[in-house]
């Protein structure tokens, strides 16, 4: 039963994370009706900045609490602005092209990304330590770090937060309106553009986030280590509902446990497989997800 809890702490952290994430494929799905495959990279320049910041600040030697937030307020800021350039200048003249157009640029944007950070920055891991680290807290046998406290703590604040923004602010409402019809919320008087601007810069700053608490647990970033989570919590996304927020969170949550009960029980070595195992079961069982509902077309 300990070993359980253990994995279970353990999934709870690492789908937090992939809820971070998720949450920003599914709002820009929600908004645009795009997957936008290049946030997983957005992620990873996340994880970079913040790296970037603690080694040249001096504080990657010891790692406070003020000086993590700090760190992880740059980097929201710094993807923001990525979130923001990529929409302006990869997307926003194709909203009118077909959506294969749209997916092969966020492919592309994706690869620029990757091999860019790897031509400026080099293509080798490094150690990351951008938040302070204590002695592990054992509740019932269970060890809990205290990184994983912070990830699950920081991620429910997150998810709460934009929770209110989506649900209780004008700019959530706008939001929802030009998910639900683009053309009838822009005669309503929604200015379109500042909205799904609004969109990718709000998801992005989720991933920055995740990306700093990311690289914080495995203590390591590299250019290419958007890819993998990235893929993955795309999954999550489709598992809870592509383009229903509530959903991508509870998908998140799922796929970490479902990770580490594979890993601890089966094989570490099938950890990556689950993923795409449960996107398969889902697609073949239920494609709208487990929150999604399915929207008939006219014909």
């Amino acid at each position: 039963m300990t070993d359980f809890l253990q994995h279970l702490v353990n999934g709870v952290s690492q789908g937090a994370i992939f809820a971070l994430i998720a949450l920003g494929y599914t709002m820009v799905y929600g908004v645009l009706q795009l997957i936008n495959f290049a946030h997983g990279d957005v992620f990873m320049v996340g994880a970079m900045v913040g790296y970037y910041a603690a080694k040249y600040s001096g504080t990657s030697e010891s790692p406070g609490i003020p000086s993590a937030i700090g760190i992880t307020l740059l980097s929201m800021l710094a993807c923001g602005l990525l979130g923001f350039t990529i929409e302006r200048v990869a997307y926003r003249r194709l909203r009118s092209s077909p959506r294969l157009n749209s997916l092969i640029t966020a492919i592309g944007v994706s690869f620029l990304l990757e091999y860019g950070g790897q031509f400026f920055l080099g293509p080798n891991p490094r150690k990351a330590d951008v938040l302070p680290s204590g002695s592990p807290l054992t509740l019932g046998g269970v060890s809990i770090g205290s990184v994983d406290v912070i990830t699950i703590v920081t991620s429910c604040l997150l998810m709460f937060a934009l929770q209110r923004i989506v649900f209780h602010t004008r700019m959530g409402t706008a939001m929802r309106a030009v998910s639900w019809n683009p053309s009838v919320a822009a005669l309503m008087g929604v200015n379109v553009d500042r909205v799904i601007s609004f969109t990718f810069v709000l998801g992005s700053v989720l991933a920055a986030v995740a990306g700093i608490l990311y690289s914080a647990k495995y203590a390591k970033v590299e250019p290419l280590m958007g890819l993998m989570p990235g893929l993955k919590a795309f999954v999550a996304a489709v598992l809870g509902g592509i383009g229903n927020v509530p959903g991508a969170m509870l998908g998140g949550l799922l796929l970490g446990v479902a990770e580490q009960l594979v890993s601890g029980y089966v094989s570490s070595s099938w950890k990556d497989a689950i993923a795409f195992a449960i996107l398969i079961l889902i697609l073949l069982v239920k494609p709208t997800g487990l929150l999604g509902r399915g929207q008939p077309e006219k014909v």
